[in-house]
């Protein structure tokens, strides 16, 4: 059995070190050892993470992977859940700090009754976590397409551009994968929430002026 680590953040702004510390907290306090702990700084808003995929690559049955909040793994609601079956399919434990009754060990619940009781426990408080999280989600996203036209009924649209579409760490990211040959730009533009235009202009504008690396 291997334990690993996995905590994300939306931008390079936000730092990861509140994340890794709890994680990092919980495994001394309760004497484990961490094999690998995995990061990345991008959007929950999909999985199409550059860690997050090597971890599911070598994560494996009887393994256990550790988040410190549900929405660090992802904020939309179904892929997120999907996810989660997706490692009980497999016979990965997951335990998810800021749930306690993750934290449980299933396996060494003699009474049936009680075991079906957590499971169900846990299914509900995952559910309500998921939903919070995707509604945050949601909310951010109105409170973005409110503010563009609020700029474009002010006649100011064009003058600062459209928010969330400038060149930062995440469209870097992205870049480099596309350009890497890992996705297609399809992806790219989906992962990026970029139409075609936008995108190939961004492309040629970080080309040829900008340092990727």
């Amino acid at each position: 059995m291997r334990i690993y680590g996995y905590h994300r953040t939306s931008t390079k702004e936000q730092h990861l070190d509140r994340g890794i510390k709890e994680i990092k907290d919980f495994i001394n306090k309760n004497n484990l050892t961490i094999d690998e702990m995995f990061t990345d700084q991008q959007t929950g808003k999909n999985f199409n993470r550059p860690d997050y995929s090597v971890l599911k690559r070598i994560i494996k049955k009887d393994d256990v992977l550790i988040i410190s909040e549900l929405d660090r793994l992802g904020r939309n609601k179904e892929d997120t859940l999907k996810e989660l079956q997706y490692f009980k399919n497999k016979g990965i434990r997951i335990m998810i700090l800021e749930i306690p009754t993750t934290l449980i060990d299933m396996t060494k619940m003699d009474n049936v009754m009680s075991k079906m009781m957590m499971e169900t426990i846990n299914n509900m408080l995952i559910e309500m976590y998921a939903s919070l999280a995707h509604a945050e989600m949601l909310k951010r996203e109105k409170r973005q397409r409110e503010g563009i036209e609020a700029m474009k009924a002010r006649g100011e649209f064009n003058k600062y551009g459209r928010p969330g579409i400038e060149i930062n760490d995440e469209f870097k990211q992205v870049y480099k994968t596309w350009k890497a040959g890992t996705i297609k730009a399809v992806e790219a533009m989906k992962q990026l929430d970029m139409s075609k235009a936008t995108f190939y202009r961004k492309v040629k504008e970080l080309e040829g002026g900008e340092n990727v690396g």
